[in-house]
């Protein structure tokens, strides 16, 4: 796997000192240390923070189907839910989502319900969803082509594969984009998911 890093003018340099510099704090020794500040939403983001977002959406994606089979369906939207509005940037603004088994006119799926009929179905106005997240995925395998990294944005392409409870797998390009959210946290802003061509 490639990372490239374009260059760009450090924010921070762009940015007068009163900005960048931390508040003083006075020293209380009696008091505990301070939890640790997200980082904020101009920070670059790093290699590491695009691979462990990869690893938290694999996790997710094998959760739902786990939460599909044990507990039904209520449960699995409820968790994807969950998942979409922590993983994905739809409450910053459209989110650029195409996945991998969607027809026009609903190819794709800038706000949150149609990212959550693609992952758990069961919303009429998406009656071509059948559920990609509940179809009994219990691992996942992540092999990125390379990612590029351009201050506090991020993106990634490269190969997803699903492996099911009888060990049936499916591989799919995928395309990830990200920026950083308000808390500090990666979203998802741009996801593109496709079937691999197959020449004739």
């Amino acid at each position: 796997m490639k990372t490239f890093k374009l260059k760009t003018l450090a924010l921070a340099a762009a940015l007068p000192a009163a900005l960048v510099a931390g508040p003083a704090i006075a020293h209380d020794h009696a008091a505990k240390a301070a939890p640790a500040m997200p980082a904020a939403t101009y920070a670059p983001i790093t290699e590491a923070e695009v691979l462990a977002a990869q690893q938290a959406w694999g996790n997710a994606l094998v959760a739902i189907a786990t939460e599909y089979d044990t507990k039904g369906f209520a449960a699995a939207k409820k968790l994807a839910e969950q998942v979409v509005d922590g993983a994905y940037g739809y409450q910053m603004g459209p989110v650029l989502f195409k996945p991998t088994l969607a027809a026009a006119p609903q190819t794709f799926r800038t706000d949150r319900e149609g990212a959550i009929a693609y992952f758990v179905g069961g919303n009429d106005r998406y009656k071509g969803d059948t559920g990609f997240a509940i179809k009994g995925w219990r691992a996942f395998e992540i092999d990125n082509a390379g990612i590029l990294l351009k201050g506090n944005s991020a993106t990634s392409m490269g190969n997803v594969t699903v492996i099911d409870a009888k060990g049936n797998r499916t591989t799919v390009d995928k395309t990830w984009g990200y920026v950083r959210g308000p808390d500090g946290k990666l979203r998802i802003v741009l996801h593109h998911s496709s079937l691999p061509y197959k020449a004739g």
